[in-house]
């Protein structure tokens, strides 16, 4: 497995876990959201991992493909029923290594953000824009940065505290680069185990830029997958953006 530099290594290192730490959240708000931009076209879930929104959404006839670099997370998603019928290219989400066009291409759960430059978000848009056909839609989910959270650019949570484990997390913020990296520590009886996660964060402003570059334009943008108004107090945004 490799560095934090290598598309594969969050999935790589997440897969085993992934449903089973995220198994609290709901996918249907955002299947519903994305079904209806979709229509009866074709969409493109970059960073499709295990399948969590990605089945649900095949599941409403919508013709879904995908692209991850991690083998491990397709694995998981293969496992699942339905998981098999949904072609997945395999390769790095910034390259959008596939041909189109697509009607729908989204990426959510701030996956966008696994993006380590803001050269290579923005080499995403690019790519996207190359693939999305006419009156298509590029659909992200990504929370709005809170600076506040850390202190002297750290900062430390407990995650979950058991009788028998301790899960923690220790955080590094360099604001020069807009980067964050963690590490999800847990000791219990079986020993410890590390799941790392660097992430590069963007204004919702330097995404809109990033879009225009590419000549796309940004279309929506809700505080929720629910359409709640978007607003300075909003955490997250989901962004709809088509050709320009």
């Amino acid at each position: 497995m490799g560095g934090f530099d290598d598309p594969a290594c969050y999935g790589d290192r997440w897969a085993d876990i992934y449903d089973e730490r995220h198994g609290e959240l709901d996918p249907s708000t955002t299947v519903e959201f994305l079904a209806g931009l979709a229509a009866d076209g074709t969409a493109l879930e970059l960073a499709i991992g295990t399948g969590r929104v990605a089945l649900p959404l095949a599941a409403r006839g919508i013709a879904v493909h995908g692209v991850d670099a991690s083998a491990a997370m397709v694995d998981r998603l293969r496992a699942k029923p339905g998981g098999e019928s949904i072609p997945v290219t395999m390769g790095d989400m910034a390259d959008v290594p596939v041909t189109g066009p697509f009607t729908l291409v989204y990426l959510v759960f701030n996956t966008l953000f696994g993006l380590l430059s803001g050269a290579r978000q923005a080499e995403c848009f690019r790519n996207v824009a190359r693939v999305l056909g006419p009156g298509g839609a590029f659909v992200i989910e990504c929370f709005v940065p809170d600076l506040a959270r850390f202190d002297r650019g750290q900062r430390v949570d407990a995650v979950e505290v058991t009788e028998d484990s301790v899960s923690f997390e220790l955080a590094r913020h360099d604001a020069a680069a807009q980067r964050v990296t963690i590490q999800i520590v847990t000791l219990d009886a079986n020993g410890w185990s590390m799941r790392p996660i660097a992430i590069r964060y963007s204004w919702p402003s330097e995404l809109d830029l990033m879009a225009a570059q590419a000549g796309l334009r940004l279309a929506e943008r809700h505080g929720d997958w629910n359409r709640k108004a978007f607003d300075s107090a909003s955490r997250e945004h989901i962004s709809v953006y088509r050709h320009a």
